[in-house]
């Protein structure tokens, strides 16, 4: 089992930066594929970015491609989405995700594991 817990969201303007963390518990980090979400009010979970068990493959959804960047740490157990160039439309709780497997990491609806979301507001 993996217990994650991010931190880093907060209130930006529009154009800024921000760099979320995901703090993972467990001895077995680095042999899970790690993803962000995000959701914004009224709207359903999607999926941000994902990262492969060793960090050399990465996937973005299309909205983000250019601008956000994940990657891990495996000797700190720690998975990182640094987030360029923001937007309004940006502003969503985005949540940390494990999978066994890459596409268990990019997809909601299998297995795998969340944390507890961190707010990030983009101001226009």
């Amino acid at each position: 089992q993996v217990q994650l817990v991010e931190s880093g969201g907060g209130l930006v303007q529009a154009g800024g930066s921000l760099r979320l963390s995901c703090a993972a518990s467990g001895r077995t980090f680095s042999t899970y594929a790690m993803g962000w979400f995000r959701q914004a009010p009224g709207k359903e979970r999607e999926f941000v970015a994902a990262i492969s068990w060793s960090g050399g493959s990465t996937y973005y959804a299309d909205s983000v491609k250019g601008r956000f960047t994940i990657s891990r740490d495996n000797a700190e157990n720690t998975v990182a989405l640094q987030m360029n160039s923001l937007k309004a439309e940006d502003t969503a709780v985005y949540y940390c995700r494990a999978g066994r497997t890459i596409a268990a990491a990019r997809t909601a609806s299998e297995y795998g594991y969340w944390g507890q979301g961190t707010q990030v507001t983009v101001s226009s």
